[in-house]
Formats: C-alpha cells, sequence, structure tokens
C-alpha cells in the first residue's frame, strides 16, 4: 500500500511538474508574443510619423532629426544620433538628441556650463567626421550589420570621456540602408532605466533603422519629383519666351519668297532667328545662336534680340549694328555665355545684300554664273567675334562688313551650326559643303519647298528626325 501511495505522490509530482513547466512556457510565449506585439506597433507607430514626415515636405534635415527624435521615444534611450555616409566615403553626426557622447575625445579645456553644454556637443558631434571602421559607428558603417553593446566599458572602440555624463553604458547601432546602398547609421545610447538594452530594444532599432532608410530614399525620391517639376516649369516658360522670340509671320515683301524653320532638339534651344522689317523695301534678317540652354539663354536671347531690332531701326550698317548690341550685351552676359550672330540687311530696291558676322556660321548664296551660264554658291565671309567673347575694342577692330549683289533666282541662306554638324552614323557631318550641294540642287523651288528639301536630306543622311542640337534654317530668293 505504501508504494501505492508513494507512486502515486511521484505521478502527481510529474505531472504538477508538466503542468507548471507549460504554464510557465505559455507564460512566456504570451510575454514574447506581447513583446513582439508592442514592437510591431511601435515600428507601426514610427512608420505612420515617417509617413507624416514626407507629407510635410521636410528636407533632408528635418527627416533626420525626426528619425533621432522618433527612436528615442520608442527605445527610451536618453540620447540619439544619426550618422551619415559622405560623398567621400566617411560618416558624419547628421542628426543629434539628448546629450550624446562624441565619436572621439573632446578638445581640451572643452569643459563648459550645464546650460550650453548640450549644444556644444551638438556642434562637436555635427563637425565631426571619421572614415569608415574607426569606432563602433565606423564598424557598423563598414559591415552593415547591427551592433548591441550591452556593457560600453568592455568596449574598446568606444572613447571614455571624463564627463560622467558622457559615458557609453549601453548603445545600440543599426545601419540604415536602401537596398544594398549605405545611408547613415542610427545610433541610441544609455536607456533611461539605466539597465543594458535588451534584445527587444536590439530588434526595434534594427526595424526603426530599415524603416528610416525607406523614409529617407522615398523622401529624396519626393524631392526630385518636386525638383524636376519646377524644371518643367521653368522650361516651359523657358519655351514661351523663346516662342515669343521667334517671327509669328514672315513679312510678306514683292520681289522676295522666304521661308524660315527652326528646330529644338530639347524643350529649350539657343538658337533664334528674326525678319526685321526697315521699309517697303528693304528688311533684315539675323541668326543668332547662344552658348547655353535653358533660362538663363533664353533671356539673353530675348535680349540680344531687343537690342538687335533697337539699332536695326537706327542703323543702316549691319557692323555698326552689332558693335552696338555687343556693348549693350556687355553688362548682361555672364562669363561663360556668348552668342554667335549673323545680320544682313536685304535691299531690294537697289539688289543688294549687306552683312556683317559675329563668330557665325557663313551665309550661303547661291546664283547665275553668267558666263558660263550654270549655278553655283558661295560661303559669304566676313571676319567678326561672338558677341560677349572679347573686350568691346577687339570687336570693333575684328568685325567686317560685306557686300554683294542679290538679283533674280538668287537664294539667301542663313543657318545656325546645328545643321551642317549633324553627323551620321559613322560620324561624318551634314557639312557646310553638302548644305550647298542640296541649296544647287534645289535652287528652282520656292523657298518652302527649297527648305523642307534641304531638311528631308539631312534626315536621309543622318537616317533620323532627331537632332542633337537646335536647327536654324532661313531661306531668301529673289523673285
Amino acid at each position: 500500500m505504501l508504494t501505492f501511495f508513494a507512486g502515486l505522490v511521484v505521478g502527481f509530482l510529474i505531472l504538477f511538474s508538466f503542468f507548471y513547466r507549460e504554464r510557465r512556457r505559455n507564460s512566456d510565449l504570451e510575454d514574447k508574443a506581447r513583446l513582439i506585439q508592442q514592437e510591431k506597433l511601435i515600428v507601426v507607430d514610427f512608420m505612420h510619423h515617417m509617413v507624416e514626415a514626407l507629407g510635410e515636405g521636410l528636407n533632408k534635415d528635418e527627416l533626420y532629426q525626426r528619425i533621432v527624435h522618433a527612436s528615442i521615444i520608442s527605445t527610451g534611450a536618453l540620447s540619439a544620433c544619426v550618422f551619415e555616409k559622405t560623398s567621400k566615403n566617411t560618416m558624419k553626426g547628421v542628426a543629434v538628441e539628448g546629450l550624446f557622447p562624441p565619436h572621439r575625445p573632446l578638445p581640451a579645456g572643452s569643459r563648459v556650463k550645464l546650460a550650453t553644454r548640450a549644444k556644444f556637443i551638438e556642434q562637436i558631434l555635427r563637425s565631426e567626421e571619421f572614415p569608415m571602421g574607426e569606432g563602433v559607428v565606423g564598424s557598423v558603417a563598414e559591415s552593415r550589420k547591427a551592433e548591441l553593446i550591452e556593457d560600453g566599458e568592455k568596449d574598446a572602440r568606444i572613447v571614455e570621456h571624463d564627463d560622467p555624463a558622457l559615458k557609453v553604458k549601453t548603445a545600440i547601432c543599426a545601419p540604415i540602408l536602401f537596398r544594398d546602398d549605405l545611408i547613415g547609421v542610427l545610433t541610441v545610447c544609455n536607456s533611461s532605466d539605466g539597465l543594458p538594452f535588451t534584445q527587444t530594444d536590439f530588434s526595434l532599432v534594427q526595424s526603426i533603422a530599415e524603416q528610416a532608410g525607406m523614409a529617407i530614399h522615398n523622401n529624396e525620391f519626393l524631392n526630385l519629383q518636386v525638383a524636376k517639376k519646377q524644371i518643367d516649369v521653368d522650361l516651359i516658360l523657358a519655351r514661351n519666351i523663346q516662342l515669343m522670340l521667334v517671327p509669328q509671320e514672315l513679312p510678306q515683301i514683292e520681289g522676295i519668297d522666304m521661308d524660315a524653320r527652326y528646330v529644338s532638339a530639347q524643350e529649350v534651344g539657343g538658337d533664334l532667328y528674326d525678319i526685321i522689317p526697315l521699309g517697303s523695301t528693304k528688311f533684315g534678317v539675323a541668326v543668332a545662336d547662344v552658348s547655353g540652354k535653358g533660362i538663363p539663354a533664353s533671356i539673353i536671347m530675348a535680349i540680344c534680340r531687343t537690342n538687335l531690332r533697337h539699332y536695326a531701326h537706327l542703323i543702316e550698317s549691319p557692323a555698326e549694328v552689332l558693335k552696338r548690341v555687343n556693348k549693350a550685351m556687355a553688362g548682361e552676359m555672364r562669363q561663360d555665355m556668348y552668342i554667335t550672330v549673323l545680320y544682313a540687311i536685304i535691299d531690294v530696291e537697289n539688289n543688294r545684300i549687306q552683312f556683317a558676322r559675329a563668330g557665325h556660321e557663313r551665309a550661303i548664296i547661291c546664283h547665275m554664273d553668267k558666263e558660263r551660264r550654270t549655278p553655283i554658291t558661295e560661303s559669304l565671309p566676313s571676319e567678326g567675334m561672338p558677341v560677349g567673347l572679347v573686350d568691346e575694342e577687339i570687336f570693333d577692330e575684328v568685325i567686317e562688313e560685306r557686300e554683294i549683289p542679290f538679283e533674280k533666282e538668287d537664294v539667301f541662306v542663313a543657318y545656325t551650326d546645328g545643321l551642317t554638324e549633324t553627323s551620321n552614323a559613322d560620324g561624318k557631318e551634314f557639312s557646310s559643303s553638302r548644305l550647298s550641294d542640296v541649296i544647287k540642287v534645289l535652287r528652282k523651288r520656292d523657298a518652302v519647298d527649297l527648305n523642307e528639301g534641304v531638311f528631308e536630306s539631312l534626315e536621309r543622311f543622318t537616317g533620323s528626325r532627331l537632332f542633337s542640337d537646335d536647327l536654324t534654317l532661313v531661306t531668301v530668293k529673289r523673285v
């Protein structure tokens, strides 16, 4: 009987032990589940704050500061800092909250009052720059693996500051990554309860760093989109400015047939052409090319056109007009900008063309050789430097004015270098000589058809309708 009761007691103890272990195990699982759920809630809350931050349109520095603040709230740390990877492949503090221990020893005699100490430490952190691999932060940046330091006093990589408030007792460092790219390192230091950070804290900081990487990437993407939209607006504005410079209709002059074409390689080009009426039988033709693109180029071109039109109505000499334009533009041009200009005055009554070049492409004249009775083309030379490139004295000394006859069936063609310098798949340029040949062949067409034929020849030559530079072509035919 005794043996029976003894066996019963042993069996009861074994059964009690089993149920106790199961209950303990279930309790541990419940605790773990509760911690995991708590961690999820913290991460979700952090993500919510990051989404709000993106919606507020924060810049990168403000977003870093938001990440630091959220990290302290989530983990109960006394201080936190984000170290960003620089373009030089070094690490630098960019956002800090709390009295975060500097990565390197403080300068001698740097003890300051408590009221200003936090600001001083922050300045030190923002000014420090150290290589990958140095200290705990550098090690995490190099390895891209998070680290939990339970006892900072035993880690030789951590600087031991004299100030007790700057001693690292416990810390967590986690890399901020987007895919395989390192953005920076998030570090939280010293828990508010004085105990070492736990594995739960470690997991939480890793999750926060992971979400921070996504938020920073999205913020940069959104900023790029905003910048792109601004660029698009700028391009539309510049395009509108440029279209205002181009004549909407060409003047009708008896005895003259003319056509002008302008093709921009991008939204905003650097070419300009203008037809300036100077009376019933006289008009000016200007073709220009600015050494730049975008709004600055379009504004400079608008100023140039205004000056050109102004002086064209006051002065009958093309060279003198360009001299005045160059002088007027001297204070408007940046050092890296200049404008090449061809300006010609076509006088129908006196059957002549006067022209001058400010560094522009030579115009082409096609006329009949009276002795041989065959058509010939000539490039019209004249010396000149681009507007805004040299001093006024040099510009005025170099520029040269020429005059040629302009008789029935003669063809005058002005253009920009985008036309003649366009290359085919073999790298050969269309060239002014090939343009001259096309003009000679098509000379009997009217101006519209002649220009159309030039562009068709250019497309056959390149095998494409897309061009890498702006193209301008102005054809004036005497009829």
